[in-house]
């Protein structure tokens, strides 16, 4: 009687616990079941942020890049300015250069007047500068000065009394013109047989000339002044 009792009992006690896991199992599925909608809308918002940022991150790089693009070609441009603006005033002869060229002394003729000559017949005049000056003009000098006065287009050489006027400055001889350029053009072309040059050579003036590889030539310093001159504004045709 014990034995089947005890069996009996066990049989009870089995048939409870199965019917307590049954149920316990389909109250976990059934949570999970609950979940499982909620998880997934979570990522999938999760997701779009994560999205959205990425596209904001990658629209501010395009900006980026836009503003180092605009910054680059701003730098550029601004470089090509100032190389145009250093240009300009080399060729105005605002700026000091120094090259290779040439360096050419003039002095007046050294010998006594004799009685009942002209004076004027043995010094340097400011013909044979401005001369001089052009030769080199012509044989491809990019500047020139005379006694550390700088030659530009709006330069004059000529005479002042017993000494030469350039640039509102007074010079006297010895007269040292310096020019930049191809020393070799520059000393064949002012050299050349027929050229004013070989002419004073053979009235018997000082002449030395020598070649460089670096000459260097000062600035103008004058005044710049255009009273009657203006610019021609872009598209107008100039009569």
């Amino acid at each position: 009687m014990q034995s089947k009792s005890a069996k009996v009992s066990i049989a009870i006690v089995s048939l409870i616990l199965g019917i307590m896991l049954a149920v316990q199992f389909k109250t976990t599925a059934s949570n999970n079941s609950a979940q499982l909608p909620t998880r997934v809308e979570d990522v999938a918002q999760e997701l779009n942020s994560v999205t959205q940022e990425r596209d904001a991150l990658a629209e501010e790089v395009i900006s980026l890049r836009e503003k180092l693009s605009n910054v680059r070609k701003n730098d550029e441009a601004m470089a090509d300015l100032q190389d145009e603006l250093q240009k300009t005033s080399m060729a105005a002869g605002t700026t000091a250069v120094e090259g290779p060229g040439i360096i050419l002394t003039v002095n007046d003729i050294p010998r006594k007047i004799q009685a009942g000559e002209d004076p004027n017949d043995s010094i340097v005049h400011d013909s044979d500068l401005f001369t001089l000056v052009n030769d080199l003009k012509a044989s491809g000098a990019e500047a020139i000065s005379v006694n550390d006065q700088r030659i530009t287009a709006m330069s004059e050489i000529r005479c002042a009394s017993t000494l030469i006027l350039i640039n509102t400055r007074r010079v006297g001889p010895p007269f040292v013109i310096k020019a930049t350029g191809n020393p070799d053009m520059l000393e064949s072309g002012v050299n050349i047989s027929g050229g004013w040059l070989s002419f004073m050579k053979q009235w018997g003036y000082q002449i030395n000339l020598q070649k460089s590889e670096k000459v260097q030539i000062p600035a103008y310093k004058g005044p710049i002044r255009f009273e009657y001159s203006v610019p021609v504004e872009k598209g107008e045709k100039a009569e």
